[in-house]
């Protein structure tokens, strides 16, 4: 069930499974505000629901940002995820090798200077990143 959406973002929940697929928007520079407040909405959805598992659908994302910028959105989104209870979040990547290089670089940066309370993996497809995420054999952090 669509719980939210919007012109940056979409989520879908599905309550079966616990899981939210949220469609990651391109990200342009000015949209920044709206995309920033977008995940503002995100966590606190997240957190309001109390979703534990998160697939975030990066598949079709465009980045037209500095790679500052492009980092510190990573970094914010990842910090307000860890003030949720989230336990796993899947992210299928980008077709475009470029925005995929970016983001590989930034969830490096995220992983060395913080300890994330969830488990984060990246999938080539939307299908695997589903499977890891219902996978109770691999365990929680906490």
């Amino acid at each position: 069930m669509i719980i939210f959406e919007n012109s940056i973002i979409k989520l879908d929940y599905d309550p079966a499974t616990d899981i939210v697929v949220i469609e990651y928007p391109s990200l342009y520079g000015y949209l920044l505000p709206e995309i920033k407040h977008s995940l503002d909405i995100l966590t606190d959805t997240v957190r309001s629901y109390d979703i534990k598992r998160v697939l975030l659908d990066a598949s079709r994302t465009t980045v037209s940002v500095t790679p500052e910028e492009s980092r510190e959105l990573t970094v914010y989104l990842a910090g307000a995820l860890a003030r949720t209870r989230v336990r796993k979040l899947a992210r299928v990547q980008s077709l475009d090798t470029t925005v995929e290089t970016r983001a590989t670089e930034n969830i490096a940066h995220v992983q060395q200077e913080f300890t994330l309370p969830y488990l984060l993996q990246s999938f080539t497809q939307k299908a695997e990143a589903l499977a890891w995420l219902q996978d109770e054999s691999v365990t929680d952090r906490i």
